[in-house]
């Protein structure tokens, strides 16, 4: 035990007042006599031992009153455990990501728990003391150090940010300056978003502060979205589904999920998901979209709402493109169906004078009935099938079968000269490929007629079959093959009502980019369509914020950098001046939604145990303060010192008082 004002001891010498007044208490004393006195001397020995009993209790409630008062006043205390650095600067890393929203006690959030630990780290150092607040936004104050006074108006300015960093993204951003400094770091310790766990510098004294929750917390969130048929075209049946995940010990009940597309809300529904699992909630989207489309999923799930929300877009606006190349000008089947400007970028070229950029930046070049295919437009298409391009091949009734043999490769062409029309078999329903194009699978559906003409072998996957199990339309990779011809001598497929579902199929299965529905924060880029825009002209993001991001040309394309230390979750429209390119939703990475915490004990052990990380036990703001001003001031004495004090001078009264 050490004191504050060690020069007080020396008023222990007061002790001795008491001690003289017992012993030189010479009181006069008046003599009587009695004529017999046996009885009252065995009456004044009786009395004589109780009075001294009693002056010893009250001489030593007196001393020790007056040894605790002496005591008070020196200000006794308990040497600190831990010793401050010897550079006068500190460093505090605040965890405000938003699992920190998490509660650590009834009407308490853990950030507002964690602002209130800072407070009590500033309060314990000296005035000189130099404060650097890091917190997940990475923002420029962070960068220098503040006084005390500095450090509490930033921390009025605090709120949960959707950044979260890694272990080593923390540690890299604290270990910037290489003196002795001592390091707070307070935080939930999420497992997801910390990764992997190293050593840390052993230069540095590292304080290691956990805030816990209140209690083990199970969260439902949305863990992906998707469209069943990723290859529909605007205004067709479609379905979105939501795969749930639910991170916790417990099954959870009857949640309400509701599908909200363009601010109305297009349906709603409940489902229970087993702990630690997955579930799946499907809705038919509304026919008719066109264009871009703003849609989020909201569950009601609590007490953590942070990921209730998830953002997804769905986006018709980039057409598909489709170049044709045909012998004759008049105008073709081919034409007629993709001549939907709203949904195609059509382009129609005769064999002799192609168009070859339009070639390679198609979505489906069709092919329509050449009687041969030259080496130049033979290499233009090898390559672009090579670059992922789609290829659709009609036959012409003059084939030149080695033309065409070079563009389909793995099986063998021939030519048949059937002269009768052969009802094609029903189509396979359950084909993704047809998916949502029927109605009614019912197997009295009429089906159109066609002559055999070109035949490459047995296909037991053909989109479409003869009777006989012959293919009249397959699938080889990208590249879709017909049997005939397309005019009223070899088929009425043209003018069968199946015809124009197939074409849009086709159409965009040949789509070399599938939309996204979604982005994380989490990526780096992202790629928007920009033939549009003027080379010299810049896009940006349109939502709850305006950003102009950095951004790059990569061929008809824009790459954008997200700028993910200032953006927050979110649908923003991608605009150029006026024209909208596309609509992106950005979303919370999926590791903040993971609540599983790494314990006080479980951190200093994988951060290496040495004896330059201290760790902070306390429950809440309140034992905090008090655990670091014992372990860096000491604990004080002189409160426990002046009770005593106290106690003993009402020792004294109540024996002068009550002891006879």
């Amino acid at each position: 035990m050490s004191f504050a004002f060690p020069s007080f001891l020396w008023a222990l010498f007061v002790l001795a007042i008491p001690v003289l007044i017992h012993l030189f208490n010479f009181r006069k004393t008046k003599r009587i006599y009695f004529s017999n006195n046996r009885l009252l001397k065995q009456i004044k020995q009786e009395t004589t031992q109780k009075r001294k009993l009693k002056q010893l209790l009250v001489l030593a409630s007196r001393m020790l009153f007056l040894f605790f008062l002496v005591l008070a006043f020196a200000q006794p205390f308990l040497p600190a455990k831990e010793q401050m650095a010897s550079s006068h600067n500190v460093v505090v890393y605040l965890d405000n990501s938003q699992s920190m929203s998490g509660k650590v006690a009834e009407k308490t959030r853990a950030i507002d728990d964690g602002m209130a630990r800072v407070r009590e780290i500033i309060t314990v150092f000296p005035s000189e003391t130099r404060f650097k607040l890091i917190t997940n936004d990475f923002t420029p104050f962070s960068n220098t150090y503040k006084t005390k006074a500095e450090i509490e108006d930033i921390l009025s300015q605090i709120r949960l940010s959707p950044i979260s960093h890694s272990f080593e993204e923390i540690k890299i951003r604290m270990e910037v300056d290489k003196s002795r400094l001592d390091v707070f770091w307070i935080s939930d310790f999420q497992q997801s978003t910390l990764g992997k766990l190293s050593p840390l510098d052993s230069s540095n004294q590292w304080h290691l502060v956990p805030v816990a929750y209140e209690k083990s917390i199970s969260n439902v969130f949305v863990d992906s979205v998707y469209r069943d048929n990723p290859f529909t075209i605007g205004g067709e049946k479609n379905t979105i589904t939501a795969r749930f995940y639910n991170a916790g010990d417990v099954k959870r009940e009857d949640l309400v999920v509701k599908c909200i597309i363009n601010n109305i809300q297009a349906a709603t529904t409940t489902f229970s998901c087993e702990a630690n699992s997955y579930a799946e909630v499907s809705f038919d989207l509304p026919t008719g979209l066109k264009k871009v489309n703003q849609a989020k999923f909201i569950v009601n799930d609590f007490p953590v709402s942070f990921d209730n929300e998830f953002f997804f877009a769905i986006n018709f606006g980039d057409k598909i493109k489709v170049t044709e190349i045909k012998n004759t000008p008049s105008v073709s089947s081919i034409e007629s169906v993709f001549g939907n400007k709203e949904l195609f970028d059509f382009k129609s070229f005769l064999a002799a004078n192609v168009n070859y950029s339009w070639v390679k930046a198609a979505d489906l070049v069709v092919v329509s009935e050449l009687a041969s295919v030259d080496a130049s437009l033979q290499t233009t298409l090898k390559d672009y099938q090579a670059g992922g391009g789609a290829i659709l091949l009609i036959p012409s009734n003059k084939l030149e079968l080695s033309s065409y043999q070079s563009i389909v490769k793995g099986n063998r062409l021939s030519i048949l000269k059937s002269t009768d029309f052969l009802e094609l078999e029903k189509p396979a329903f359950q084909n993704p490929f047809f998916e949502n194009v029927f109605e009614e699978r019912s197997n009295l559906i009429a089906m159109p007629k066609a002559k055999k003409f070109l035949a490459w072998g047995a296909d037991p996957s053909a989109l479409l079959k003869f009777k006989d199990g012959q293919p009249f339309l397959s699938q080889m990779g990208k590249t879709f093959l017909l049997a005939s011809p397309l005019n009223t001598d070899f088929t009425d497929f043209h003018n069968h009502a199946l015809f124009v579902p197939v074409m849009y199929r086709i159409a965009a299965s040949g789509k070399r980019e599938i939309q996204h529905l979604y982005y994380s924060l989490d990526d780096s880029f992202v790629s928007v369509r920009g033939d549009s825009v003027a080379n010299e002209s810049q896009v940006k993001m349109v939502g709850t914020q305006e950003i102009i991001p950095t951004q790059r040309r990569n061929g008809e394309n824009i790459l954008l950098e997200l700028p993910r230390f200032i953006i927050n979750p979110g649908l923003y429209s991608i605009v150029s001046k006026t024209d909208t390119l596309d609509l992106l939703a950005l979303n919370l990475t999926k590791k903040e939604s993971f609540l599983k915490q790494f314990s006080g004990e479980e951190m200093k052990s994988n951060l290496g145990g040495g004896k330059n990380i201290s760790l902070f036990n306390s429950s809440n703001a309140s034992t905090f303060s008090s655990e670091i001003k014992e372990r860096f001031l000491g604990t004080t004495l002189w409160k426990e010192a002046l009770l005593l004090a106290l106690t003993f001078l009402l020792v004294e009264v109540l024996l002068i008082r009550f002891l006879k």
